[in-house]
């Protein structure tokens, strides 16, 4: 009986001791990994390099960890990533997450934005804990992007296979060869060139001097037609205005000779005419008679006509 007893005894120390342990070790393990919680994080994107247990953290320092991974039923396009965080980390409205790739391989979780004063993350995902917005980031990008270049950099390469082509390789070798011999050429004219711009540089200099003068007898002649006093213009105005005088005198003038002109032409003209023709007459018949006396003598005027001379 008594040998029994001392078996419980050890059997209860035993589970005793045992208990204390895991509770020391449980102890331990809350001392070492303080309270969590819970979000849920959609990515529409590849997340390689992501698995269990990854490391989450918040403006580069760990804040948790990874604690589930996979496809979102609803929408397989999103993969819904579950992460513990701990309560002391500010979890707050604008904070997003990103994921954050490394040359071996391994990709973290970044948290990052949280500002002050804000409030936290509470509200309820799909899935029952609160929803962190995600945020590309460059390594995301690049990813995203990669098809695209993949595309254009095969154009590209494309294309310079098609410029570099035997063809055009020969072709750009006579191109060069033509630039090479244009260049020997300038060079040997170099001479010429130097003394035909030193020429144009005089041409452009004489230029200069013609067109300065050019502008002092533009202004010289400005001045000699726009002076208020001696300008050509001025003298244009008062000869013009002594020519306006003189013709309304003549106008005047004009006017009251007009009834004496209508008397000369109606009187006086056609007796002038008649005198002029009768003038004209005498004129002619003064001709003839002077014309007879060359012809004949004086005695065309006494006497009648000479008889002829007869010799015997």
């Amino acid at each position: 009986m008594e040998t029994r007893a001392n078996h419980v005894w050890v059997g209860a120390v035993t589970l005793a001791l045992m208990a204390g342990v895991v509770l020391l070790v449980v102890w331990i393990a809350r001392i070492n990994h303080p309270e969590q919680n819970l979000y849920d994080i959609f990515f529409k994107q590849s997340v390689d390099g992501v698995a269990r247990g990854s490391a989450v953290s918040f403006s580069g320092v760990p804040v948790g960890q990874v604690a589930e991974i996979a496809l979102w039923e609803k929408d397989p396009q999103y993969v819904r990533v579950r992460i513990r965080v701990n309560r002391s980390v500010p979890i707050l409205i604008g904070t997003t997450a990103s994921l954050q790739g490394s040359f071996t391989g391994v990709t973290t979780i970044q948290l990052a934005g949280a500002i002050k004063n804000a409030p936290p993350i509470t509200a309820p995902g799909p899935l029952g804990v609160p929803q962190i917005p995600t945020k590309a980031s460059g390594l995301g990008e690049l990813l995203s992007s990669a098809p695209v270049l993949l595309d254009h950099l095969t154009e590209l390469t494309n294309r310079l296979s098609a410029v570099l082509s035997d063809k055009n390789q020969k072709e750009l070798s006579n191109i060069l060869a033509n630039t090479d011999r244009l260049t020997n050429s300038l060079a040997s004219a170099g001479p010429e060139v130097k003394a035909t711009l030193t020429e144009l540089q005089g041409t452009i200099r004489q230029a200069n001097y013609t067109l300065a003068s050019f502008e002092k007898l533009s202004d010289s002649a400005n001045l000699a037609l726009n002076d208020d006093h001696q300008g050509l213009i001025r003298q244009m105005h008062d000869t013009l205005t002594s020519a306006k005088a003189a013709a309304d005198s003549l106008k005047t003038l004009a006017d009251d000779t007009r009834p004496g002109m209508r008397q000369l032409n109606d009187r006086t003209l056609p007796a002038a005419e008649n005198a002029i023709r009768d003038l004209a007459q005498t004129t002619k018949a003064l001709r003839e008679l002077t014309d007879q006396m060359k012809d004949r003598g004086i005695g065309t005027l006494i006497g009648g006509p000479q008889l002829p001379d007869y010799k015997q």
